[in-house]
């Protein structure tokens, strides 16, 4: 199998063009429209062969953009179709998704230097993050609140089950039905993160925060390169500050955990979510060392025959075989964890360990071919077929990470 050619071939299959604005959608089978952090990793591929579809993707998604800055998880660009997650208004969504867009958007700069294009999305850029950073730390302990699990990226992930008071053998159904509620109750709350976490679902996530230290930080270098010295010093300063509360609240016992509630209950569950402070250089050497050959590389928790497992496999929520035809983040492998996983690996210099990540996803994706998910110990896949998030195995053959540049 030709895994770079076919990736490219889906890439080019899944674009769609709306009101003269140009996205990829993750699915034809499940996901007919734009998300956010999808649409991130498009880019970040894109960037390699078609620098140009690469911005048209980040400027299709940043043209929903809420007037207070945030940026919907989904852009409903055809609104005919039914779908599950029709949870939004005016086109799309109320929720967001991990905040990947600065780092995709210097990515696409990094390989195809455009000064016009980062001056063109900085100013939406600039908004996103601020409405992150003022509007989802109501008591400024300078970490970032998440309203609903599908902000995470992860739906279903175990780590969210105690703040939905939710049983770890909690069917898919039920498990969306809460999600749903959740929705609903935002709703009536007007989405006022303040209000609503307090009341309804309040979770300080790892990944999510990571990915926004590391996106303040590409923030930082975009508004250095443009001379917006007051952008580059809110990026930095909050890097800074959201990075140092990760290691005062979150941090414990050699790890990185999620917590809830203004009282910063550790979420106990152990998730694929402890190797993504590794993507942004959060963990000491000695305390990468530990978590690398303690955890990922252990096949009584995480290092599975073909990935690494979502969830440990020590969890009782832990099912390498998903809900059936239904997706799961309960221990399935899943291409966008590898991705974060194989930049933080080579970002501590485990060069051996990335390549060995990387060579597991154009295993799964021969075997396979391009799904949703897969189950850790035999290969099969699971979920959407012809699903884009495969496509990430062509950022991985670089194998030269270009933290601080």
């Amino acid at each position: 199998m030709d895994v770079a050619g076919e990736a490219k071939k889906l890439l080019e299959k899944n674009r769609r063009v709306t009101d003269g604005y140009q996205y990829t959608i993750p699915s034809e089978e499940h996901y007919p429209y734009q998300w956010l952090w999808d649409s991130c990793f498009h880019a970040i591929i894109l960037a390699q062969f078609d620098p140009v579809s690469a911005r048209a993707e980040l400027r299709s998604l940043l043209s929903k953009q809420f007037k207070d800055g945030m940026v919907p998880h989904i852009i409903y660009w055809t609104p005919g179709i039914l779908h599950l997650f029709r949870w939004g208004v005016e086109g799309t969504s109320s929720l967001t998704q991990p905040p990947m867009i600065a780092y995709a958007a210097w990515e696409v700069h990094r390989r195809s230097p455009d000064k016009a294009f980062l001056e063109s999305v900085y100013p939406a850029l600039l908004a996103y993050y601020r409405f992150l950073v003022e509007k989802r730390d109501p008591r400024g302990h300078h970490l970032i609140g998440i309203i609903n699990p599908d902000e995470s990226g992860e739906d279903n992930s175990p780590r969210f089950d105690a703040p939905l008071s939710a049983a770890p053998d909690i069917s898919y159904k039920d498990h969306l039905a809460l999600r749903a509620r959740l929705v609903d109750e935002n709703t009536a709350c007007n989405f006022d993160a303040a209000l609503c976490m307090r009341k309804f679902f309040w979770v300080k996530d790892v990944l999510f925060n990571t990915v926004l230290v590391e996106n303040l930080r590409a923030l930082g270098r975009i508004a250095s390169f443009l001379k917006h010295a007051d952008g580059e010093h809110f990026a930095d300063t909050h890097a800074g500050l959201i990075a140092g509360a990760m290691r005062e609240f979150l941090f414990a016992d050699g790890v990185y955990r999620s917590a809830m509630g203004a009282d910063y209950t550790p979420l106990s569950v152990a998730t694929w979510a402890h190797f993504a402070p590794l993507f942004a250089g959060l963990y000491s050497p000695e305390e990468a060392e530990a978590l690398v050959h303690g955890q990922l590389l252990n096949p009584e928790t995480f290092y599975a025959p073909f990935g690494i497992r979502t969830v440990s496999k020590q969890e009782k929520a832990y099912r390498a075989g998903g809900f059936g035809d239904n997706f799961s983040w309960r221990g399935p492998v899943w291409m966008a964890a590898h991705w974060f996983i194989h930049r933080g690996l080579l970002r501590y210099g485990y060069k051996k360990e990335a390549a060995d990540i990387r060579a597991k996803n154009t295993a799964l994706l021969e075997r396979s071919g391009f799904r949703e998910c897969f189950n850790p110990e035999t290969g099969e896949g699971q979920g959407a077929h012809g699903f884009t998030w495969g496509a990430l195995v062509l950022d991985m053959a670089d194998e030269s990470v270009r933290y601080g540049t």
